[in-house]
């Protein structure tokens, strides 16, 4: 009877041991996925709902199996939220451990240097990989920068990381200010950092840039930068025309034509290395500047000196045509 027994017991543990060898190798043999997928776990979800879905979803062939697996073999920590790239081929141990890891598919929306806030609201808008309202930003209060967020992520959310990179990076950068800069507050060089943003599109040319301003600041001279005229038009996006006459005499806030100092706000999102330009402007007596015809410009200190700049540009645009 003992003998008996003894070949039960022994009979349970080879068939118990035949399923688990079984469940073993089943647990690390990929499954036939041909390209990788995306899959999310929703916020709150349970393993089972989670295998569930991976079965619906055709990431495994048996929910029952992969939750055996799961809890005899797979490692303790909880699965969490969010949208992975699963690889593949990928096995349930692979799939498991990609869900448990927490790292969660990252996008990105990039905000480049100069980009208006209504632009920056259009551009956040049309993300269809984002969620919610957001309201258009006040002018200069973003840092413009590429920043990752997860699908699903609220629009408000992502806005509001680009206006704390922002507050860090003014912070940061006031406290390593040149003495003696046209600036008094941080909001002022964000002001004066739009301006020279919008003044020139060449890096090695912002702290000249700054540093004309600068100059024209600390004088009491109209800045007349042409960006400040077209800003109440169309909040910061392109005019897609020249400037009319009128436009170049309006009497506005913004206007630097018609008025001395700086704007009463910014008219774009300065970029880091702008806000840096005005905080650490060129050493220059340079007040003027025109266009090179190569994308630069041509600076110059006396009015005499930028007349005669100034024709060397108008006969480059007869030359092309434009005039």
């Amino acid at each position: 009877m003992i003998r008996r027994l003894w070949l039960v017991v022994i009979g349970l543990g080879l068939v118990a041991g035949l399923v688990l060898a079984v469940l073993v190798a089943g647990w690390f043999i990929p499954t036939a996925l041909e390209e990788e997928r995306t899959f999310i776990v929703p916020q709150g979800a349970s393993l089972t709902s989670v295998a569930h879905k991976l079965e619906d979803e055709g990431f495994i062939t048996s929910a029952d199996r992969f939750l055996v697996g799961a809890k005899v073999l797979g490692g303790k920590a909880p699965i969490m939220a969010g949208e992975y790239l699963l690889p593949v081929p990928a096995s349930g141990n692979q799939i498991l451990s990609t869900l448990q890891s927490g790292d969660v598919l990252r996008r990105f929306v990039t905000i480049p240097e100069g980009m208006p806030s209504i632009m920056v609201h259009e551009r956040l808008m049309a993300e269809p990989l984002l969620k919610g309202d957001a309201p258009v930003p006040p002018e200069g209060s973003v840092l413009p920068e590429s920043y990752d967020f997860e699908r699903g992520e609220t629009r408000a959310a992502v806005l509001g990381r680009m206006q704390d990179a922002m507050k860090r990076t003014l912070a940061e950068l006031w406290k390593a200010r040149s003495k003696n800069i046209a600036v008094k507050t941080p909001g002022e060089a964000v002001i004066l950092a739009s301006i020279v943003e919008k003044e020139t599109g060449v890096p090695s040319e912002r702290r000249m840039v700054a540093g004309l301003y600068s100059n024209r600041v600390k004088q009491g001279m109209l800045l007349q930068a042409d960006p400040t005229i077209i800003y109440p038009i169309t909040k910061g996006k392109p005019l897609g025309r020249r400037i009319r006459q009128s436009e170049i005499a309006a009497v506005n806030d913004y206007n630097t034509y018609t008025m001395t100092g700086l704007p009463k706000g910014p008219i774009t999102n300065p970029g880091r290395e702008s806000i840096a330009a005005v905080l650490n402007p060129a050493e220059t007596r340079a007040l003027y500047m025109v266009a090179d015809g190569k994308g630069g410009h041509i600076f110059a200190e006396t009015l005499a000196d930028h007349n005669a700049n100034v024709e060397k540009w108008f006969a480059i645009r007869r030359s092309r045509g434009e005039m």
